[in-house]
């Protein structure tokens, strides 16, 4: 019987030990690989958020510098905030993030790295695993017009309505972002015009508004659509942003829409907001009210007293020299659908159905129309009066809204899924109104990345 050699022995004792050696390192890599990947995904997660949050800062501030630096501001905080330090004991680094102005156009990118000490893959000679995430978020330029119904019904609710307006809009970027202001009652008035070539609004000048809105008159819905769509259309096709938005809030159906008036003799050539009530009177006139006013109203030979016809045509922003321009036909009011609508005001039942009807014909078309045109809009609405049947056909006014703009869950008759679709927020009391003005503008800012 041959007896091994002790060098035999010594050559296994030096394989046992190398395999020992291997198989620890494999063994080390396999748990600090798994490591590095958990804090790779918790790394990713973070700089997402960051540049998504920088995104929202960047809206921040009234020059480039200032708006820069909250976009950095806010980077910062939700990295913070979404990678905490010593996760899995690494030690996190943000790098410097990056804000690009181009034009319309703001460029945000967010890069990090992380490294974490290294187990049993130290016996390799290795003392950390280091891994690194990146995330780019651009903002596109956008055209917004904000729309505010300043009917008498919100009297109550004035402070929480101008607080809520003034919040929307400071959401936005003062140097990028384009946005027009205007409100509504039993007519349409323009606060901000919208810029049609440079960029930017003035805050300063929104705000100022906003807080001298005054409550009263009727609900002209289709006067405010309408100027908001034209403030849009004034921006030639070259320089237009890529997104545009209309947000219109109102807290009732609308009873009210413009035009000129056919009338006694002939002797009123004004054109004027005509308004009825939420409830059906004898008097079924309310008036007929000033042009690029809230709640004036016109006397004389232009008393809605007067009038002896409804216009076969939506035409209220038509020259006085040529009030039935047979080439500015856009939207009927004398028609069969959504809803009957004659001409005729002989009885008060006639006056309140037809007025009411056409108000809320008119706010449809125009919005749908807009669409048509590129243009999303997004509706809110507030009070129990929208869940109330109302008008001649008892309808639901936040069903209106919901037409108006094209949400998944609008009634099936006015839903147009080829067209863009917006968002509609109820809300219920006073309290929910911001909440609803800051879905929107989440909203809107989701769309324009």
């Amino acid at each position: 019987m041959r007896i091994p050699h002790k060098r035999q022995s010594g050559q296994v004792l030096i394989m046992v030990a190398l395999s020992a050696v291997v198989l620890i390192a494999s063994a080390g890599l396999a748990i600090d690989s798994a490591l590095g990947y958990f804090v790779k995904a918790k790394l990713n997660a973070a700089v997402d958020s960051a540049s998504l949050a920088a995104a929202r800062g960047v809206t921040l501030g009234d020059t480039q510098a200032a708006q820069a630096a909250n976009a950095r501001q806010s980077a910062k905080e939700f990295f913070d905030i979404n990678y905490p330090d010593k996760f899995l004991l690494s030690t996190p680094v943000l790098n410097p993030v990056g804000v690009t102005f181009d034009k319309g156009t703001v460029t945000i990118d967010v890069s990090a790295t992380a490294s974490l000490p290294v187990s049993l893959m130290g016996i390799l000679g290795f003392k950390t695993l280091n891994v690194a995430a990146a995330a780019q978020t651009i903002r596109k330029d956008l055209d917004m017009v904000l729309v505010m119904d300043t009917s008498g019904s919100l009297e109550p609710n004035a402070a929480a309505v101008r607080a809520a307006g003034i919040s929307f809009l400071n959401k936005f970027n003062s140097t990028v972002d384009r946005v027009g202001l205007l409100h509504f009652a039993s007519d349409a008035q323009t606060d901000l015009a919208i810029n049609p070539i440079t960029r930017g609004f003035n805050r300063t000048t929104t705000t100022a508004a906003i807080k001298n809105f005054s409550f009263e008159g009727g609900t002209n819905s289709a006067e405010g659509m309408w100027q908001a769509r034209k403030q849009l259309k004034g921006i030639d096709q070259i320089n237009r942003s890529s997104l545009r938005v209309i947000v219109f809030f109102s807290d009732g159906s609308p009873a009210a829409f413009s035009g000129y008036f056919p009338n006694s003799n002939n002797r009123c050539r004004d054109a004027g907001g005509l308004a009825t009530y939420t409830k059906f009177q004898s008097d079924a006139l309310a008036g007929l009210y000033k042009m690029r006013t809230t709640n004036t109203l016109l006397k004389g030979d232009c008393d809605s007293g007067t009038i002896t016809s409804l216009p076969l045509w939506y035409n209220a922003n038509n020259p006085d020299t040529l009030p039935n321009d047979p080439n500015a036909r856009e939207f009927p009011i004398v028609t069969s659908t959504p809803r009957p609508v004659t001409a005729s005001v002989s009885s008060s039942q006639d006056q309140w159905n037809n007025v009411h009807r056409a108000s809320r014909n008119l706010a449809e078309a125009i919005a749908a129309k807009s669409r048509q045109e590129g243009i999303f809009v997004f509706t809110l609405g507030m009070g129990a009066s929208l869940k109330a049947k109302e008008g001649p056909d008892s309808e639901l006014g936040e069903d209106l809204l919901r037409c108006m703009a094209n949400t998944s869950d609008a009634p099936t008759r006015c839903r147009k899924p080829a067209e863009p679709m917006g968002l509609y927020c109820y809300a219920a009391t006073e309290s929910d109104l911001s909440p609803c003005f800051t879905r929107l503008a989440s909203a809107i800012l989701r769309i324009s990345k």
